[in-house]
């Protein structure tokens, strides 16, 4: 199935929101007009929560077609997001998962 460019967005959020791991700063690094210290815990549940949020909205959305009272293209709109969304957090879990596995792995 041959993905649209709205796809791009939604990911391109949760890799943005994943970007900020690079800002992250530790004791030694004395650098003003840094932002304050993100740490991968925070960025994961920040993407998670926005990621879940998508997913509440398909469905509400999707309840609220059911209903009468929204618009199919908001439905359709809203369900691919979702989709897109959930896409993205598979693969980042993926990745995760993978990365243990890896470090589980080495020798001590």
């Amino acid at each position: 199935m041959i993905q649209g460019l709205a796809g791009v967005d939604k990911v391109g959020q949760v890799a943005g929101m994943l970007d900020g791991l690079a800002n992250i700063t530790g004791p030694a690094l004395n650098r003003p007009n840094v932002a304050p210290e993100t740490t991968f815990a925070a960025a994961l549940s920040a993407a998670s929560g926005q990621a879940i949020s998508t997913l509440r909205n398909a469905e509400g959305l999707s309840l609220q077609a059911l209903q009468g009272e929204a618009d199919t293209r908001e439905v359709v709109d809203a369900v691919m997001s979702a989709e897109q969304t959930l896409q993205a957090a598979i693969a980042i879990r993926d990745k995760i998962v993978s990365s243990y596995l890896e470090i589980s792995r080495m020798a001590i």
